[in-house]
């Protein structure tokens, strides 16, 4: 743009000289003009050779809510500083102190991210911005930047129900909890993912950068500069407040931020009309889990403990519910729910809880019987899952019957079952679960079951080593793609187990009275499902049971961040595993799939059709795509704090996300300020040379380029 803008200000120059300007000038301008349109060619190959771009890198971005930002953000322009490699604190003297050369860009080690040091480096002017690569293997002592009482304040523990419970008080949930996600940096921090990338920046520093024998290096210098300049500040009331201002009063409004917002995934196990109203006298079981997950940078959310076991094995219990003949008779319906946004302040649970009060949901609160949730429930010791239940509903005398009934069924459940339930403890809290939010609301006879009786067993809650090496997903080596996704690990069959007691309580809870032992999660199932949440998304199966036009959603790496754009790839493929294992292939035409209003006999307020893409051909390459007949919906994920304009509220969560113009990370190397100073004046100095020749040459044009006379004419 700048290129061309020169060239148009030549043209003007030239149009409004052109009269008295020598003949000379028309060649000097074509030359002029030509020379920038080769420099206008050759700028991006000039800027490669300056710069080396780092491709794959995750910010740490700005979040908002209520009263506070969290977060990093560069200045306008991106911060950049002469990088240095920090492996242990020791080098951190160099940086703070010794150094030279601030502001500096550090390399930091991955054992080093933690809230200590980063405080340090909040605290000074000589720290420009910050590089961090992971560390491998994951540190031992574990590492979460969430807080150590999750979700404070928005559960159902307050100073007006059980006190005694709030803020933490019983138990310490999260104890390595650093809270470094809720910090706010003013410098820009980018997680280095790509360890070829980290290996040549430093490289760069040890070619370039390192101190010789204490004193500072000499330059050209390795540099670092990094751009994720954030729009929004202060609150979520501030940059909502503008965000409406420049909605109402401007044609080409600017957004400053957005809600973060998905879709609940829900289906039942007896097909209800969506757009109507449940019966108030017919009761629901309701099964429960977050499908999201969080960690310090954006979008790297890997939640194979916090959010994948728990759905995974709630799908896998779904699939084992719907292959039971007698399902239809059941005395009472089943919901399978999986909440999106939970991680920030229960944005799912509280929406759906909103809209059944506001009769906008099918269900209504009067319709809930009784409530199962499943929490993370990977890392069992002794194969113990230990059920939660709430000590002060318990307090009224008909819920405490209900309760102990659940607790009952679910003990008996797990009778010749590898997987053990035993009880938390009358006396002990509920830990953070969307159930608190159905408690706020009403007291719900519920139990929450996990792997933990106090304190998480995951030492990497809410962050980016939360992975699949966490509970303990292992492959032998030499396997292919399409073997890794068909192996059982120990780890789905462990879930399995898990599904299976979940499966035959339920069907009891539902008024079942059979035999439960033929009721039974599928260990192949659950791998391929872990597989393809944990490790590649973009698989044959996740494949064959999409849509042919949401198939872009296929990435390599799964993350399961709630994000401002919805559906994220998460909560689609939840959508599309759960109809594929509770749905049922129906024989219509693609016609008459996609349009099913005008299919005979579709009912459609009771299920949902989806024209799906099917497996490949073995005999070809197209795939053979098929409709899937489902009780699968989705419902809106919107914390109702924005559908009432309270974006101060400290009923509802008010998390919102800044926007942006750019992210990106490069490196180049950086002259020194006196030889930036010295060319400054040169190219002044040149410039002027320059402009005086040209005047006195355009000055004296006449007798430097005047035609001479023809020798051979005659004067008289």
């Amino acid at each position: 743009v700048a290129v061309a803008g020169r060239g148009r200000g030549m043209e003007a120059l030239a149009g409004s000289c052109r009269a008295p300007l020598p003949a000379w000038w028309g060649l000097l301008r074509g030359l002029l003009l030509a020379a920038l349109a080769v420099g206008s060619c050759r700028g991006n190959s000039v800027e490669r050779k300056i710069y080396i771009p780092l491709n794959k890198t995750a910010p740490c971005v700005r979040l908002l809510n209520a009263t506070h930002q969290i977060g990093c953000q560069s200045s306008i322009s991106g911060d950049t500083g002469v990088i240095h490699v920090v492996e242990k604190e020791e080098d951190l003297n160099w940086v703070l102190a010794d150094g030279p050369h601030p502001p500096y860009m550090i390399l930091l080690d991955g054992n080093l991210f933690n809230r200590r040091v980063m405080l340090q480096l909040k605290g000074t002017s000589r720290v420009s911005g910050l590089a961090v690569a992971v560390a491998k293997p994951s540190p031992p002592q574990g590492f979460s930047p969430g807080l150590k009482c999750p979700n404070d304040g928005f559960g159902v523990y307050s100073k007006d129900y059980g006190p005694q419970f709030a803020h933490c008080n019983k138990t310490v949930w999260n104890p390595v909890g650093s809270g470094l996600s809720y910090e706010d940096f003013d410098f820009p921090i980018f997680l280095l993912e790509d360890a070829n990338e980290t290996q040549v920046i430093k490289q760069c520093y040890q070619d370039h950068n390192v101190p010789r024998d204490g004193s500072g290096p000499e330059y050209p210098l390795c540099a670092m500069q990094l751009f994720s300049h954030m729009h929004a500040v202060t609150s979520t009331v501030t940059c909502m407040r503008r965000s409406s201002l420049q909605s109402t009063f401007s044609i080409n409004p600017e957004v400053v931020c957005d809600p973060l917002l998905d879709y609940n995934v829900w289906s039942t196990l007896q097909p209800i009309n969506s757009s109507g109203k449940v019966d108030p006298e017919k009761e629901v079981i309701i099964v429960a889990t977050r499908i999201d997950s969080h960690s310090f940078f954006w979008n790297i959310a890997p939640g194979a403990e916090s959010a994948v076991s728990s759905f995974v094995t709630h799908l896998a219990a779904a699939e084992a519910l719907h292959k039971v003949p007698d399902v239809h008779l059941l005395q009472r319906n089943i919901m399978f729910t999986f909440f999106q946004g939970e991680t920030f302040d229960y944005i799912g649970s509280s929406r759906m809880v909103y809209d059944m009060e506001k009769d906008k949901f099918p269900l209504g609160l009067d319709n809930i019987h009784s409530f199962v949730e499943l929490n993370q429930v990977a890392l069992r010791n002794d194969s113990i899952l230990w059920m939660h239940t709430d000590p002060v509903s318990r307090m009224n005398d008909s819920v405490e019957v209900q309760v102990r009934n659940l607790l009952d069924i679910l003990s008996n459940s797990s009778m010749g079952a590898s997987v053990a339930l035993q009880e938390a403890g009358f006396s002990q809290p509920l830990p953070p679960s969307s159930f608190q939010r159905f408690l706020r609301a009403r007291h719900i006879p519920g139990v929450v079951l996990t792997d933990h009786k106090t304190a998480f067993q995951n030492r990497y809650y809410q962050s980016m080593y939360d992975t699949p090496e966490n509970i303990g997903m292992q492959y032998p080596e030499g396997l292919s793609p399409e073997e890794t996704l068909e192996y059982v690990t120990d780890t789905a069959k462990s879930l399995a187990e898990v599904a299976t007691v979940v499966a035959r309580a339920l069907y009891r809870l539902a008024g079942g009275a059979n035999n439960t032992s033929a009721i039974q999660a599928d260990p192949k199932t659950v791998s391929r499902m872990l597989y393809g949440f944990l490790i590649k998304m973009n698989n044959s199966w996740f494949q064959s049971i999409i849509k042919p036009d949401i198939k872009g959603i296929l990435g390599d790496v799964p993350q399961h961040y709630v994000a401002v754009s919805s559906p994220v790839n998460t909560t689609y493929l939840v959508q599309y595993v759960l109809a594929n294992l509770t749905g049922t292939v129906v024989n219509l035409t693609k016609e008459e799939c996609t349009n099913p209003e005008k299919t005979p006999n579709s009912e459609k307020e009771m299920y949902e059709y989806a024209w799906v893409q099917g497996s490949l051909d073995p005999n070809s390459t197209s795939r053979v795509p098929y409709c899937v007949r489902s009780t699968v919906h989705l419902s809106k994920a919107l914390s109702p704090a924005f559908e009432l304009r309270q974006w101060g509220s400290t009923e509802y969560s008010t998390w919102t996300e800044s926007r942006w113009k750019e992210i990106r990370a490069r490196i180049f190397l950086v002259a020194s300020k006196e030889l930036e100073i010295i060319t400054l004046v040169v190219g002044i100095a040149i410039l002027v040379f320059s402009l005086l020749a040209t005047y006195f040459i355009n000055a004296k044009a006449d007798v430097l380029f005047s035609i001479p006379r023809d020798p051979g004419a005659v004067a008289y």
